[in-house]
């Protein structure tokens, strides 16, 4: 049974540090590899109220779909499914590296995310 998401409120906002547009590589579940290279992909989507992310290529499965207005090929599809934050490890730009972040607060007050490696500032991908 699915847990239902959590409230939103000002106090409890989920805040995740994987967006949208940035790379990611799996790093449990089907879908990490022992003897390739580890599965990379792009996020899609974001759900931080459920912390899952949409990665492009990653966790695909089949769906049934009929013809309609927006879908204009009817039959089986595939299509990337969510995957829990947790199972993915943001890559660094700069250093090519899956890495954990880091936050740091620029001279105008803002926050950026950071490389915990190489210690670059993580722009928005």
């Amino acid at each position: 049974m699915a847990r239902p998401a959590p409230q939103k409120s000002d106090r409890n906002t989920v805040k995740l540090n994987i967006r949208k547009g940035d790379e990611v590589m799996v790093i449990a579940g089907k879908d990490r590899s022992t003897r390739r290279l580890p599965r990379r992909g792009r996020v899609i989507t974001v759900d931080a109220d459920h912390r899952k992310l949409t990665v492009e290529g990653i966790n695909m499965i089949k769906k049934a779909v009929r013809e309609s207005g927006k879908v204009r090929q009817a039959g089986v599809i595939d299509m990337p499914a969510p995957i829990h934050v947790s199972n993915v490890m943001l890559v660094c730009p700069s250093c090519d590296a899956p890495t954990r972040v880091a936050h740091r607060v620029r001279p105008d007050g803002s926050r950026t995310r950071v490389c915990r490696r190489c210690k670059q500032d993580i722009e928005r991908g």
